[in-house]
């Protein structure tokens, strides 16, 4: 009986001791970053990449799937998912949030129609007369998100974004370089657009826990054993090729 009551306290002992498995989610429609080809299809992108190789790095077990910006956000809200991935470094997102990070930096930018006759910006104020797209639920930058400019929110990603800014349907549109680069190409109509040479802001991107989760914490320590052994370098080499 004795030896019995010992392997069942040894057998409870190893259950409590397995890691909890993370349930994460990303936006699916932010490529190069984080993107499915097809329904059903393997995440991918150099966010997807790095939330992995993080996971792998801290041994947690894990599950990742993409979803719409605006779900993800609300996955999160509720607490029907653990982390969720990948948000602008803003002071906003700061007080919504426990972040981790940054696992990058991205350049935002602003881009028009290649016959467009501005040139450049120096001010928010220079964008004032014009009407400004944006991705519905993203946030930018603090100072930009605040600004009383002419926006349209009505796309509900950034490929879409794209297509009203080739269509004429607004002036120019707002986000990161990396990313309407993908998508203009995607769509061959980099002849037809220019990113005007004053960024907005190089915004840090990071995962997003509930805020006070101590487990942001084991997200960035082993974030940080990624960085010292040149790990995460050969990700974004990878992505930059």
């Amino acid at each position: 009986m004795r030896r019995v009551l010992s392997m069942l306290l040894f057998c409870g002992t190893a259950w409590a001791a397995q890691p909890e498995t993370w349930r994460i989610v990303g936006d699916i429609q932010f490529a190069p970053y984080s993107y499915q080809n097809a329904a059903g299809a393997k995440p991918q992108g150099l966010d997807v990449e790095i939330v992995q190789a993080v996971m792998a790095e801290a041994k947690i077990p894990y599950q990742l799937h993409l979803y719409p910006w605006e779900r993800v956000k609300q996955m999160l809200g509720n607490g029907d998912v653990d982390m969720a991935f990948q948000f602008a470094g803003t002071a906003e997102r700061r007080a919504q949030y426990e972040l981790a990070g940054p696992i990058r930096t991205g350049s935002t930018i602003f881009m028009v129609l290649k016959q467009n006759s501005l040139q450049n910006w120096n001010t928010l104020a220079d964008l004032a007369p014009l009407t400004i797209g944006q991705v519905h639920g993203y946030a930018y930058e603090s100072t930009f998100d605040k600004a009383p400019l002419k926006r349209d929110a009505s796309a509900t990603n950034p490929e879409q974004l794209l297509l009203m800014l080739l269509a004429g349907r607004i002036d120019l549109i707002v986000g990161d370089r990396g990313q309407l680069l993908y998508y203009a190409r995607q769509l061959r109509s980099l002849p037809h657009v220019r990113i005007l040479p004053k960024p907005l802001v190089e915004m840090p991107r990071f995962v997003a826990f509930a805020k006070g989760d101590s487990r942001a914490a084991q997200f960035n320590a082993a974030l940080a054993r990624l960085q010292q052994n040149g790990k995460l370098q050969t990700i974004y080499n990878h992505w930059q090729q």
